[in-house]
């Protein structure tokens, strides 16, 4: 990022994100190597064939980790603002040497003085959680109950999400309570001038045409004034005040409606600036365009974990959960900060009434990479117990009982990261810190923990399913449709022994 610097701007949230999210993502890249690698050790193998197949294994589930990271982060490199794009260098950064680092230099630590420092060894690797294997025990047996009841805290989560504004992120509320500014509003809202003076919309338009211009402002729904203020040469600006403050999205609709009115009574085009016109410039350039720039991404992401998985349905399913994931993140944050269910009382800060531009974009781009980890990690293990013992509800019971402890652990890590990020004094800081910490342990716990092994439970070996034109092309091998395991959930009790 340094290098960076030299010949391109660079937010100031960058040295955040480095600092916390790359802590975060390179302990939790090396937390899974290395229980892979100490689990292997149990099991008697000698320590370079630990490595060997902790390499082949937990290696390949960090590659493809870090790699969707990186890959979602590229809707922040896409869209045409540059502090945003530099969010994007970044957030790749960290993930791309973070791998590299724990594909390289971690293995052979490992390999060379790994077994003098595992010391001392409180816990032993040689089995499974029982804790956690009990848990997916519970969870193939009510695989039905478990999916219902995290569809139905997901969708209490997500509800809030009608209600999202996207703005410079400050209500009136928020802004000030006391003080000689806000005094002064107060004296022209008793007045009968309404809050919108403090968002004027200017429009720049011919000197001649100024008065038609000020006169079709004048008759557009939601204005109260128009005025014409500073004329320059053959250049006149009109100062058009809306009823309301244009502080979020829409709220700023009434800015379509006076760009309309006044391009037909000036003779050329009309310029409109303001901070309800930036809003609109801010949407068209990047909202509008998004929604592809999010099928791209998921299309992307979809064949890389098609490619990870051997399985169609369990990377549709990882994509679709993502986004579901993200959808509740965004409720929480609408609920919290937006509406001030709990901000005030946290924080200190007053409802926002919207949440800042570059915010949503940000949130989506982290946490979809982010979240995508710990489902690489838990279905990468279900994949490879499925192929060792052909029965589904044994991988779900075995790749839980492996990996609960570790996404646990991990999300915990990334959690307490966040938490230090939301503690900086800036409210937008705050909103990014407590999204991605919320966000992360919406996933690690309902959505992974509870939702993805009832899910693979439920759809059984159609889990598994790749067919051969499609694992030719991603060249892998073919997983063709087996047949249905006979076993019932009772006999994966076995398992944590």
């Amino acid at each position: 990022m340094l290098g960076l610097t030299t010949f391109s701007d660079v937010s100031i949230i960058v040295q955040f994100l480095i600092a916390l999210i790359g802590l975060g993502v390179a302990i939790d890249y090396s937390l899974l190597l290395v229980s892979r690698w100490r689990e292997e050790r149990a099991h008697g193998r000698s320590n370079e064939e630990a490595v060997i197949v902790a390499m082949k294994t937990a290696g390949h589930a960090v590659m493809a980790s870090g790699v969707t990271v990186a890959i979602s982060l590229l809707a922040l490199l896409i869209v045409p603002v540059p502090a945003l794009r530099s969010m994007g260098i970044a957030g790749m950064l960290i993930p791309l040497v973070s791998v590299s680092v724990v594909l390289t230099l971690l293995p052979a630590l490992l390999s060379s003085i790994g077994p003098r420092v595992d010391y001392p060894r409180i816990r032993h690797e040689g089995t499974a959680s029982r804790g956690w294997s009990a848990w997916a025990r519970l969870i193939v047996r009510h695989r039905f109950v478990a999916t219902t009841v995290a569809v139905v805290m997901l969708a209490l989560l997500i509800i809030p999400v009608s209600n999202l504004k996207i703005g410079p992120g400050s209500s009136l509320a928020s802004v000030a309570q006391s003080g000689p500014r806000y005094d002064a509003l107060q004296t022209l809202e008793d007045g009968g001038v309404g809050a919108g003076v403090l968002t004027p919309v200017e429009v720049l338009v011919p000197a001649r045409d100024a008065e038609a211009a000020a006169e079709a402002a004048r008759h557009v729904d939601g204005v109260q004034l128009a005025v014409i203020g500073t004329t320059h040469d053959d250049q006149a600006v009109v100062d058009v005040l809306p009823t309301d403050a244009t502080l979020d999205s829409d709220a700023a609709k009434v800015v379509d409606d006076i760009r309309a009115a006044v391009d037909p009574a000036v003779t050329g085009d009309a310029g409109i600036t303001g901070i309800g016109p930036a809003i609109e410039d801010y949407f068209t350039a990047v909202y509008d365009k998004f929604p592809y720039v999010l099928l791209l991404i998921g299309l992307i992401t979809f064949l890389l974990l098609v490619r990870t998985f051997r399985s169609v349905l369990l990377a549709v399913k990882a994509v679709l959960l993502n986004l579901i994931s993200l959808a509740a993140v965004f409720g929480a944050i609408v609920f919290f900060w937006q509406l001030g269910h709990g901000a005030d009382a946290i924080f200190n800060v007053a409802p926002t009434g919207a949440i800042n531009f570059w915010l949503p974009v940000v949130i989506f781009a982290f946490l979809f990479g982010l979240s995508m980890d710990y489902e690489v990690f838990i279905l990468a293990r279900m994949r490879e117990e499925y192929d060792r013992t052909g029965d589904t509800n044994l991988a779900v019971i075995t790749g839980i009982g492996r990996t609960g402890r570790l996404v646990t652990s991990a999300a915990l890590i990334l959690f307490f990261a966040f938490s230090a990020l939301a503690t900086s004094p800036g409210t937008d800081v705050k909103v990014l810190g407590t999204a991605l910490g919320v966000g992360i342990l919406i996933d690690a716990t309902i959505v992974r923990a509870l939702l993805v092994p009832a899910l693979v439970s439920l759809f059984a070996r159609w889990n598994w399913w790749l067919p051969t034109w499609l694992a030719r092309v991603l060249f892998v091998e073919p997983s063709p449709l087996a047949p249905s395991a006979t076993a019932p959930p009772a006999d994966a009790e076995k398992v944590s022994a």
